[in-house]
């Protein structure tokens, strides 16, 4: 017991940081991190919903999305950012342990790996994208012909391009909010006392990177020949 209220001691916001509508730091505190786990939790219907149209369609047409994932999806680059976005959790746990030992630059430090970490995620699915467009599976550009399944496989990317475009949206909207994170780091405006914003981004960008543990598999391994 003594070593959870130090735990929760740690991060509560000093005097400083305590808004009006907030009876102590502790109750401001236990409300963000509830608000946040609120947000999680629709996110998680919202991809949801996705998750469970894609799993209804892939039962009804698998050979159409087998071929799909086969033949048009690259294996080396979805694993390369599977690895990339794993590495990219770890900096920003990181970046919340330089919090919580006061360490103002290297919050800012790991975050801006986190960073870089992300923009390479991005980059890579920026050329899996471009090919796609370029072989006529694009859904604003789907022209590809060359499967007896073709009208099936359409849905394939649709659901594809749906999901991995949401996550990718996550992602940048994640990274805009380190930036001013890691920005207010080296102003000193976080420490042991006090860092709920890093924490807090610490939830978010875990969540986004859980979500591509579970597209990867679905989309570029089940069924593929």
């Amino acid at each position: 017991m003594g070593k959870r209220s130090l735990r929760m001691s740690d991060t509560v916001a000093p005097t400083s940081r305590l808004q009006s509508h907030f009876a102590n730091a502790q109750q401001q505190y236990e409300t963000a991190q509830f608000g946040m786990w609120v947000f999680l939790v629709t996110e998680i219907m919202f991809f949801g919903g996705l998750f469970t149209a894609y799993l209804m369609y892939r039962v009804q047409y698998p050979d159409a999305f087998a071929h799909a994932s086969s033949h048009f999806l690259d294996l080396t680059l979805g694993t390369i950012n599977t690895v990339v976005l794993i590495g990219s959790s770890l900096t920003m746990a990181l970046a919340v342990h330089s919090a919580r030992m006061s360490r103002s630059k290297m919050i800012a430090f790991w975050m801006a790996v986190t960073m870089v970490l992300g923009a390479v995620f991005l980059g890579i699915k920026a050329i899996e994208y471009t090919s796609k467009w370029n072989e006529g599976v694009f859904p604003a550009n789907f022209w590809y012909r060359g499967s007896p399944d073709w009208a099936n496989e359409r849905i394939y990317f649709s659901l594809y391009f749906a999901m991995t475009g949401l996550h990718a949206t996550h992602m940048i909207i994640g990274m805009g909010i380190m930036t001013y994170i890691a920005r207010r780091a080296l102003k000193g405006d976080y420490s042991a006392q006090w860092y709920t914003p890093v924490e807090i981004m610490g939830l978010y960008w875990h969540f986004v990177d859980l979500v591509w543990i579970f597209l990867f598999p679905l989309l570029y391994l089940i069924g593929r020949h």
